[in-house]
């Protein structure tokens, strides 16, 4: 359903206001699947809000909805809270659309079995709770696809830095990467797909592992430009012109996220690993770089980049999450399901509060851009759903 509506829901969406650059993919070599609003989510909520006011809809900014009311086995309202004053409010439908649960940190470790914000940290999201997926359970709908997150990895993290700062354009090449050991632990070009990146990363118990380059990989990657994008605005071929600037300023002010040293030793120091081990690592690294085969990971050689000029650097990156993806079981009407697989009439979910729309990872590999087109379409088909039962009754 969510893949027959795309097409139709960028035409409606165009029609409503909204610009999109031109289509494109994270991933090399995949479909142009990526249909990227201009200006981002933020433009386009920005004009459906407008076509919502002009319909002459009301929102209620600040209202939280605390449970649903059933009567009949169907939606008959929902209790609110407005300055701290509770009441009831008629509805035969309703649509939970809250985000998912990336931040409540109990129901990280009880479903995904990671720490939030130890081993595991949500990006983008703010007091994302649950508390959607939580009423449509204690409204008797079934649970599906917990546990599951849309896994990455970035670096550095912190204050100071940001997902597209020229120090993560850097670190997100495929050079050679250590766990908090100093030892190798993928095919460092995993990066081209971030959900393969993800799980990698997530595979430490510390959330995190190490980026390592020196001068030479630093100069061909400044003169020549990245062969890794980050994002929509940095493409391949893109120069992280300040670099130095960046790192210099990380550097000046003991940051715990980079580090710099003369020799291969001196870095193992700074970052906290066994020198003997770091060295050996770097040391069967550059072998393979030499004979130009990657006998432990089967790295493509395009990517076989050696350690030997001084000075050398190491980024930490960590395990990030960009969302949730799973909670409310639905059908493919996004109409809301009870365990029994039975229909909770004038229930309907979406986004990353429904569940059974991925495995047990995201697959960006496939389609880049499909979390943000299960939201606006899944929204789309359950609105209409919604009027559509409301005219019948």
């Amino acid at each position: 359903m969510v893949v027959d509506e795309s097409g139709k829901t960028i035409d409606w969406l165009q029609k409503q206001g909204v610009e999109f650059l031109e289509a494109t993919s994270n991933i090399p070599n995949a479909p142009s699947t990526y249909h990227v609003v201009k200006g981002r989510g933020a433009a386009m909520v920005k004009v459906l809000t407008q076509r919502f006011k002009e319909a002459g809809g009301e929102l209620y900014l600040g209202t939280s909805v605390k449970a649903l009311i059933r009567e009949g086995g169907g939606i008959a309202g929902v209790v609110v809270e407005n300055d701290q004053e509770e009441f009831e409010v008629a509805t035969k439908a309703v649509m939970i659309a809250s985000g998912g649960y990336a931040n409540n940190k109990a129901w990280i470790k009880k479903y995904s079995g990671y720490d939030l914000n130890i081993n595991v940290i949500p990006v983008g999201n703010v007091e994302k709770t649950g508390d959607g997926i939580r009423m449509a359970w204690e409204a008797g709908a079934a649970e599906e696809g917990m546990g599951p997150l849309e896994l990455y990895s970035v670096g550095p993290v912190g204050p100071g830095f940001s997902m597209a700062s020229a120090l993560e354009l850097v670190a997100a090449q495929p050079d050679l990467w250590v766990d908090s050991e100093g030892r190798r632990f993928c095919d460092e070009s995993v990066s081209f797909v971030d959900t393969s990146l993800g799980n990698a990363s997530a595979r430490s118990k510390e959330g995190y592992h190490y980026r390592l380059l020196d001068d030479d990989i630093k100069k061909e990657i400044l003169e020549k430009g990245i062969v890794k994008g980050v994002g929509v605005d940095n493409l391949p071929g893109s120069k992280p012109l300040g670099f130095e600037k960046e790192m210099a300023a990380a550097l000046d002010r003991g940051s715990s996220e980079v580090f710099a040293a003369e020799t291969i030793s001196g870095l193992a120091e700074k970052m906290g690993i066994s020198p003997p081990a770091l060295t050996d690592t770097v040391e069967e690294y550059n072998r393979f770089c030499a004979k130009g085969h990657d006998d432990l990971f089967a790295k493509d050689p395009r990517y076989l980049r050696p350690l030997n000029t001084s000075r050398f650097y190491a980024i930490r990156a960590r395990t990030v999450f960009l969302g949730t993806l799973g909670g409310i079981k639905i059908n493919h009407h996004m109409a809301v399901v009870d365990k029994k697989g039975r229909i909770i009439p004038g229930l309907y979910a979406g986004g990353f509060d429904a569940g059974g729309m991925y495995g047990d990872s995201y697959c960006i590999q496939f389609c880049s851009g499909l979390s943000s087109s299960f939201a606006i379409n899944s929204g789309r088909i359950a609105g209409r759903n919604a009027l559509r039962y409301l005219s019948d009754d």
